[in-house]
C-alpha cells in the first residue's frame, strides 16, 4: 500500500494521476498547504522540504518501507516500481526524462510564478506579471511546436505527459487561451479524456 501525501496541486495531482494510472492502491491523505499542515513535524518526516507531494510505500524496492519526496522523482520511482509509462527504449526513456525536466524546471515554476502574481500578490506587480506571463507563453510555444510532431511529449504517452497536464489545466488562471495553441489544446483533450486522469485530477476529494 502507497499513502500519498497531497493537496490540490499540479504537483500534487501528477502524482495522483500515476497511482491511477498505474492502478496501485494507495491512500489519499489531505496536507492542507492553506493552513501550513505541510510544516507539522510529522510531515517534514517523509518530505524535508515541506512541500507537498510525498510517498510513504510499505513494499519499496528492497520489500522495505521507503519514503519520497519531490513529485517529477515520485513519478519515476512509480514508473521504475511498475515499468509503466517510461519507454522501454534508451531513445525513448531519455526523451521522455528530458520533457519531464522540462516541465520541472520551467513549466511548473514559470506558470506558477503567473499564477502568484495574477492571482495571490496581495497587489499587481505589472513588472512581474509582464514577465512571468511572457515566458509562461513561450513555454506554451514550445510544447505547441513539440506536439506539432508528435502525439504526446515522448514517444509516447510517458510521465513527462502526466506531470505537464495538471499545470496546462491550469491555462485560465494564467490568462492562456489554448485556441492559440491547437496543438497544445489537442493534446490537452486526449489527455484529459483517459479516466485515469479523470480520477486522479479529482485527488483528494
Amino acid at each position: 500500500m502507497i499513502d500519498l501525501y497531497t493537496w490540490t496541486t499540479p504537483n500534487g495531482r501528477k502524482v495522483s494521476i500515476m497511482l491511477e494510472e498505474c492502478a496501485l492502491p494507495y491512500r489519499a491523505h489531505r496536507i492542507d498547504i492553506g493552513k501550513g499542515e505541510q510544516f507539522k513535524p510529522e510531515f517534514v518526516a517523509i518530505s524535508p522540504n515541506s512541500k507537498i507531494p510525498a510517498i510513504a510505500d510499505s513494499e519499496g524496492p528492497d520489500g522495505k518501507p521507503f519514503r519520497m519526496f519531490e513529485s517529477g522523482a515520485i513519478l519515476v520511482y512509480l514508473s521504475g516500481k511498475t515499468g509503466k509509462f517510461l519507454p522501454a527504449s534508451v531513445r525513448g526513456k531519455y526523451e521522455a526524462l528530458q520533457w519531464l525536466m522540462f516541465q520541472m524546471g520551467g513549466v511548473g515554476p514559470m506558470f506558477g510564478q503567473t499564477h502568484h502574481f495574477l492571482r495571490v500578490a496581495p497587489e499587481p506587480v505589472p513588472y512581474a506579471i509582464e514577465r512571468y506571463s511572457k515566458e509562461t507563453r513561450r513555454l506554451y510555444a514550445v510544447l505547441e511546436q513539440r506536439l506539432a510532431d508528435t502525439p504526446f511529449l515522448a514517444t509516447e504517452y510517458s510521465i513527462a505527459d502526466i506531470a505537464t497536464y495538471p499545470w496546462v489545466a491550469r491555462h485560465e488562471w494564467h490568462k492562456v487561451d489554448l485556441a492559440d495553441f491547437p496543438n497544445v489544446k489537442r493534446w490537452y483533450d486526449t489527455i484529459g479524456g483517459r479516466p485515469a486522469v479523470v480520477r486522479g485530477m479529482a485527488v483528494p476529494a
